[in-house]
C-alpha cells in the first residue's frame, strides 16, 4: 500500500514538471519573437543614424574649421592688442618724465632734487624697457596680422567687411611702427632723458670735491716728523653714489657707454688735478733736465722735498679716494671690467707729471749735492712701493707701476753716479785749487767729510746701502750673493776716504818746503797742512755715525797716526833747529873769552830765529784746530824751554852784563806764537768739535822733545 502511494506521487510531479515546460517554451517563443522585432527596429534606426550622420558631417568640419580661423586670429590679434598698451604705456611715461622734469627745474633743495632724480632715474628705465618691449614685439606682431589677413583673403573664410577693417588695422599698425618706433629710440623723449641725464651726471661728478689737500698734507704729518700718515675718504653722499651708479648703467645700457665714460674720465681728472693744484705745484712746470740744471739749487731743493709731499699724498689719498669712488659708481657694468681701465685713464694724466719732474731730476747733471735729495727720493718710493701696487693693481695699473719702477731704476743709477764721481772730482782735485798758503784744511775736505757724515747718517745709510746693494745685484746677477749692507757701505765710503786721503797728498805735495833762513829754521808748510788735515778727519769723524761705521782702528791708522806723524815732522823741521842753537857741544873747548863771545852770539841767534819762526808762523802758518794748536804750543814750549833754562843756568856768568830774554819771556813769546795765528783765529765753538777735548795727541807730541843726542841727530 505504501509502494502505490509513493509511486502516485512521483506521478504527480512529473506531470506538473511538464506543465512548468511547457509554459517556459511558450514563453521563450515569445521572447524571440519580441527579439526578431526589436531587430527590425533597430535596423531601422541604424539607417537613420547613418541617414542623419551623412547631413551633420559638414557642419562638424565647418565648425572645426571656424575654431582653427579664431585661433589663428587670436595669436595675431592678442600680440597687437599688448603691443598697443606698449604704446600707451610708453606715452604714459613720457608724461610722468615730464612732469618729474618740470619739477626738478623748480626745486632749489639739492637733496630733494637728488630724489626726485632718482625717480626720474626709474621713468627712463621705465621707458627704455617700454620701448624695447615694442621694438622687439612690433614686426613680429605685424608679420602675424599680415599673414591672417593674406589668409582670410585667400580663403575668404570671413566675410569681406571684418577682412577689410582687419586689413585697415594692419596698416595702421605698421604705419605706427614704422614711423614712431625709430622716433622714439633716436629722436624721442627718450633720447632727451638721456641727453639730461648726461648733464646731471657731469653735474654730480663736479659736485663731488676732494678735502683740502693741503689742510690734510698738515693734518697728516707726525708730530715732528716728515713722514705722511695719509688715508683716502670717501667721496660723496651715499645718494650721490647711488645715483651715479644708477645713471651710468642707464647710460651704459641704451648705448651711451662711451658717452659715459668720457664724460667720467673728464670731469673727474679736472677734480684731482684742481684739488692737487691747491698745493701749487709750480715746481712741475719745471721738468726737462736742461730746465733742472738751471734752477737755483735751492729753488730745486725745495722742489724736491714738496714733490716726495705731493707725490704720496697724490697716491695715498686722492687716489685711494678716486679709485673707490671709481668701483662704487663703475663697478656694475660689463661684471667691473670697465671702472679699472676709467681710474687708470684718470691716475694716469695724475702721475705723469709727478714722474716726469722725477725723470728730470735723476737726469740731470750730476752735482755732489744733490745725492742726499736722489736718495730722499728713492726712498720715498721705496715706503711708497706696497701702497703704490695696491692702488695701481691687475692689468689696466701695469704701465704706471712700469713707469713707477723705472723712476726707481733712474734714481738708484743717479744716486749711484753721483757718489762715485764725488770720489772721482775728489781724487782729481777737481777744485782746481792750489794748497792753502797757511796749510790751513782745505775746504774740499770739510766739504767731504760733512757729506760722508751725513751720508752715513740713519736717514740716509739706508738707502744708500739699498742703492749700492740693487746696482750690485744688477751687475752681478738676481742669484749672486751681494754683501751685508753694511759692508757694502763701509767699503764704498772708504774708496771715497781714499780718494779723499790722495787728494790731500796730492796737494801736501804741492808745497815748495825748500826754503830756509841762515839757521836753517823753516816753516814746514806740506807738515803743518798734513797735521792740521788729517787731525781735522779725525776729530771731525771719531764718534759719528760714519767714525762707528769705518771703525776706530781705521780711523786711528789712517788719520790720527798720520796727523801725529805729521806733528813730529812739524817739530822736527820748525822747532828742533832752533834749539840745536843752543847745543853746548862746541862751547867745551873754546877758551873763556872766545866761549862768552860765542854764548852770546848763540843768545843773539836764538832770539833772532824765534823772531823769525814767530813771523812766518804769524803770516804763513795757521792751526785752525784750537785743542791741537793748545796740544802743539804745549809740545813745543816743553821742547823749548827747558833748553833754553839750561843754556841759561849754564852761562848764566857768560851773560852777565847782557840783556836776554827770561824763560817766562821765551814761553810767553811761543804762546803768543799760537795764540795768534793769523791774527784772525777764533776759538770754535762746541758745536764744532767731535768728541770733545783733546784726544792723545798731547801724549804723542810729548815724545817729540828728544834727548840730546837724538836731537843732533835730526
Amino acid at each position: 500500500m505504501g509502494s502505490n502511494y509513493k509511486a502516485a506521487s512521483r506521478l504527480s510531479d512529473l506531470e506538473l514538471t511538464r506543465s512548468d515546460l511547457k509554459t517556459l517554451l511558450k514563453a521563450t517563443a515569445k521572447t524571440e519573437e519580441s527579439l526578431r522585432k526589436m531587430d527590425n527596429k533597430f535596423e531601422v534606426i541604424d539607417e537613420t543614424l547613418l541617414t542623419s550622420s551623412r547631413r551633420v558631417a559638414p557642419l562638424q568640419s565647418l565648425a572645426m574649421a571656424t575654431k582653427a580661423l579664431e585661433t589663428r586670429i587670436n595669436r595675431a590679434v592678442t600680440p597687437a592688442l599688448a603691443l598697443l598698451d606698449n604704446f600707451k604705456l610708453s606715452e604714459s611715461i613720457q608724461h610722468k618724465l615730464l612732469e618729474l622734469s618740470e619739477k626738478m627745474s623748480t626745486e632749489k633743495s639739492m637733496s630733494k632734487r637728488l630724489k626726485k632724480l632718482v625717480k626720474y632715474v626709474d621713468c627712463v628705465d621705465q621707458l627704455k624697457v617700454s620701448i624695447d618691449c615694442i621694438c622687439q614685439e612690433g614686426e613680429p606682431v605685424i608679420q602675424r596680422l599680415q599673414e591672417v589677413v593674406e589668409f582670410l583673403s585667400r580663403t575668404k573664410a570671413t566675410d569681406q567687411y571684418r577682412t577689410h577693417r582687419l586689413r585697415e588695422t594692419l596698416v595702421t599698425l605698421k604705419a605706427l611702427y614704422e614711423t614712431e618706433v625709430d622716433a622714439m629710440r633716436f629722436e624721442g623723449l627718450l633720447d632727451e632723458a638721456l641727453l639730461n641725464l648726461q648733464d646731471e651726471y657731469e653735474s654730480i661728478l663736479e659736485q663731488i670735491r676732494h678735502r683740502n689737500v693741503v689742510e690734510l698734507q698738515a693734518a697728516g704729518k707726525d708730530d715732528g716728523g716728515d713722514e705722511m700718515v695719509i688715508m683716502g675718504s670717501d667721496l660723496g653722499t651715499e645718494l650721490e653714489v647711488e645715483l651715479l651708479r644708477r645713471i651710468s648703467q642707464t647710460l651704459a645700457a641704451d648705448d651711451c657707454l662711451d658717452i659715459c665714460i668720457d664724460i667720467y674720465v673728464k670731469v673727474r681728472y679736472k677734480r684731482v688735478a684742481k684739488a692737487l693744484m691747491r698745493l701749487n705745484p709750480e715746481y712741475l712746470k719745471t721738468h726737462t733736465s736742461e730746465e733742472i740744471d738751471e734752477m737755483p739749487w735751492e729753488s730745486l731743493e725745495t722742489a724736491i722735498t714738496l714733490w716726495i709731499q705731493h707725490f704720496e699724498l697724490a697716491v695715498k689719498a686722492v687716489l685711494v679716494s678716486e679709485k673707490k669712488l671709481c668701483e662704487q659708481v663703475l663697478g656694475g657694468i660689463m661684471e667691473g671690467l670697465i671702472w679699472p681701465e676709467c681710474f687708470a685713464k684718470i691716475a694716469d694724466k695724475i702721475m705723469a707729471v709727478f714722474f716726469r719732474f722725477g725723470e728730470g731730476v735723476a737726469r740731470s747733471s750730476k752735482e755732489p749735492q744733490k745725492l742726499f735729495k736722489l736718495l730722499d727720493m728713492f726712498d720715498s718710493l721705496e715706503k711708497l712701493k706696497p701702497g703704490f701696487s695696491e692702488v695701481f693693481d691687475g692689468e689696466s695699473g701695469a704701465d704706471i707701476c712700469i713707469r713707477f719702477r723705472e723712476l726707481e731704476k733712474l734714481l738708484i743709477h743717479a744716486s749711484s753716479k753721483v757718489f762715485w764721481e764725488f770720489g772721482l772730482q775728489i781724487e782729481g782735485s777737481s777744485d782746481g785749487l792750489p794748497p792753502p798758503p797757511d796749510g790751513s784744511v782745505p775746504k774740499i775736505v770739510r766739504y767731504s767729510v760733512n757729506y760722508l757724515k751725513y751720508l752715513a747718517t740713519e736717514n740716509y745709510s739706508v738707502a744708500m746701502a739699498k742703492v749700492l746693494r740693487t746696482e750690485q745685484i744688477w751687475k752681478a746677477g738676481i742669484l749672486s750673493k751681494p754683501e751685508t749692507d753694511e759692508n757694502l757701505l763701509r767699503d764704498a765710503i772708504c774708496n771715497i776716504m781714499e780718494a779723499l786721503q790722495r787728494n790731500v797728498e796730492a796737494k801736501r805735495s804741492g808745497y815748495n818746503n825748500n826754503s830756509r833762513d841762515k839757521l836753517g829754521i823753516s816753516i814746514p808748510l806740506p807738515h803743518v797742512f798734513a797735521m792740521n788735515t788729517y787731525w781735522y778727519i779725525y776729530m771731525r769723524t771719531r764718534n759719528t755715525e760714519l767714525g762707528k761705521l769705518l771703525g776706530d782702528q781705521y780711523l786711528k791708522k789712517n788719520y790720527k797716526v798720520v796727523a801725529e806723524e805729521s806733528a813730529y815732522m812739524y817739530q822736527k823741521q820748525a822747532w828742533v833747529p832752533l834749539v840745536r842753537i843752543l847745543e853746548q857741544d862746541d862751547l867745551e873747548k873754546q877758551s873763556k873769552e872766545a866761549k862768552v863771545g860765542l854764548v852770546r852770539l848763540k843768545i843773539e841767534a836764538f832770539v833772532k830765529g824765534l823772531d823769525d819762526i814767530s813771523k812766518r808762523h804769524k803770516g804763513f802758518c795757521v792751526i785752525p784746530e784750537v785743542d791741537l794748536r793748545q796740544q802743539i804750543r804745549s809740545a813745543t814750549v816743553k821742547l823749548v824751554i827747558p833748553a833754553y833754562t839750561e843754556f841759561l843756568n849754564s852761562f848764566s856768568a857768560a851773560l852777565q852784563g847782557k840783556s836776554y830774554l827770561s824763560p817766562e819771556s821765551v814761553q810767553e813769546l811761543l804762546g803768543q806764537v799760537f795764540d795768534d795765528g793769523d791774527g784772525k783765529l777764533k776759538r770754535r765753538g762746541s758745536r764744532d768739535r767731535t768728541g770733545g777735548g783733546s784726544s792723545g795727541m798731547d801724549g804723542r807730541i810729548k815724545d817729540f822733545r828728544r834727548s840730546r843726542s837724538n836731537t843732533s841727530d835730526l
